[in-house]
């Protein structure tokens, strides 16, 4: 047997080394090697050596599209947002990662997947290694769902839980969470590279042979990012991110990754007592304490995937007291904002110098795309002024260095959500004609 070796392998590019340094040299990520175990086997093969194996039955690809049903082959929760990110329903063998950040609410929607499926006469089995079994009983208990043809245990064992799902034969799995299931045929604690990789293609084999859909849960690291090394993400079939501030009640299903849909889908749930409910129009919630006469405010229309959603931008500005002005931004991208003020500074001769700035994006939402940041200059330029825009005015466009407005893509679809609100808007080639029609 050959001897346990200790090395250490980034936790985003899977970059080894012998020994832990701080910075990777392939992919530059600070503080991300993580501890993990090569060896132990009993004796390796060369790749010259003859490769045996028993010859398979192939299938015609004619004969599987024939085959295939649509309805048969996806699995529908009930739940309109998550289908949406889905692409209509759960494919049956499919293994699905859902991950977020620490009380999001994971463990509150796979819950609600489970009673959702659970209702359509499937056997579903909840395997946990962080709660007990009364534990998920209280939060079920708590959020009011009735969980019919659900199995609950508390297992960290890889072994263990294979052998369950053998004898249970359940439709759906739902693993919580994969960071701390390990196999005993491992080197290492649970949540280590090697640990996770191998109980994620061990699932994955399950999930195909045997046509059980799983969904496991994800851990990320305080940067946000998937804790594990990218081969996670690249082994499922589905990935998920719940985000979302946890100060708001708002939270956003995005699609990262499906090979059975698209990935320009994303679900928008509202946080309550009861669990997660879904927004079926979310840019009428957004508004719907919006001071229509407020100096400050404007209203934006950004595209989450293929959804455009009215959002309320507010800016404020205040003498500054240091020598240094601040610009601090809540949901919008700092190092943009400090973009736009000089843009502002040098073609509208506005002394924001002499002003901290603020921006909030109300609700929690991330505006993350160009699009936004004529209503953003406006905002500012109304706090500055101290005049409010029109109360049906939606700000749409990019604005660039030398004070244009440049187009934004899916413009007919912003368009048309402003109309369906009530908004309208109107279109000039640069920010000083909006600074003369809004504020002259």
């Amino acid at each position: 047997m050959s001897k346990i070796k200790t090395i250490y392998v980034c936790q985003k590019c899977e970059y080894q080394s012998q020994k832990w340094i701080g910075k990777c040299p392939q992919c530059d990520a600070w503080n991300s090697f993580a501890e993990d175990y090569i060896g132990g086997d009993e004796s390796r093969k060369t790749a010259s050596s003859k490769i045996q194996g028993k010859a398979r039955d192939v299938m015609e690809y004619r004969k599987v599209i024939e085959g295939l049903s649509e309805k048969n082959s996806r699995t529908a929760t009930g739940i309109d947002e998550l289908d949406r990110v889905l692409g209509s329903g759960i494919v049956d063998g499919s293994l699905i990662l859902l991950s977020g950040e620490p009380g999001i609410g994971k463990s509150t929607l796979t819950l609600q997947i489970c009673d959702a499926i659970s209702a359509k006469n499937k056997k579903v089995l909840y395997i946990s290694g962080e709660e007990s079994e009364s534990q998920i009983g209280l939060r079920g208990k708590r959020l009011g769902l009735v969980l019919d043809n659900v199995s609950l245990i508390t297992e960290n064992s890889l072994e263990s839980i294979a052998a369950t799902i053998e004898a249970e034969e359940p439709k759906f799995v739902i693993i919580d969470s994969i960071q701390v299931v390990f196999s005993e045929n491992l080197n290492g604690s649970a949540g280590t590279v090697s640990q996770v990789r191998y109980c994620t293609e061990a699932l994955m084999e399950i999930a195909k042979h045997k046509k059980i859909s799983m969904l496991i849960v994800g851990h990320v690291t305080k940067e946000g990012n998937l804790a594990g090394p990218r081969a996670l993400e690249h082994l499922v079939d589905v990935v998920l991110f719940l985000e979302g501030e946890r100060n708001h009640d708002f939270r956003i299903l995005r699609g990262i990754k499906n090979r059975f849909g698209s990935t320009n889908e994303v679900g928008v749930f509202e946080m309550y007592e009861g669990g997660l409910r879904e927004l079926k129009n979310p840019s009428q919630r957004f508004l719907e304490e919006r001071q229509k006469k407020s100096p400050g405010s404007t209203v934006v229309c950004t595209v989450e995937g293929t959804r455009p959603f009215m959002v309320e931008v507010q800016a404020l500005t205040s003498t500054t007291r240091f020598g240094y002005p601040r610009r601090t931004s809540s949901g919008f991208d700092s190092n943009r904002l400090q973009l736009l003020i000089a843009v502002l500074e040098r073609h509208l001769g506005l002394n924001l110098g002499t002003q901290d700035v603020y921006v909030n994006v109300v609700g929690g939402m991330q505006l993350n795309e160009p699009a936004c940041d004529l209503g953003v200059c406006l905002a500012i330029i109304s706090s500055l002024k101290k005049k409010t825009l029109p109360p049906d005015f939606v700000a749409i466009g990019e604005v660039g260095l030398i004070g244009e407005i440049r187009k934004v893509p899916q413009l007919e679809k912003r368009l048309k959500e402003a109309e369906r609100l009530g908004f309208e808007t109107t279109f000039k080639k640069s920010l000083k004609e909006y600074y003369q029609l809004l504020f002259s």
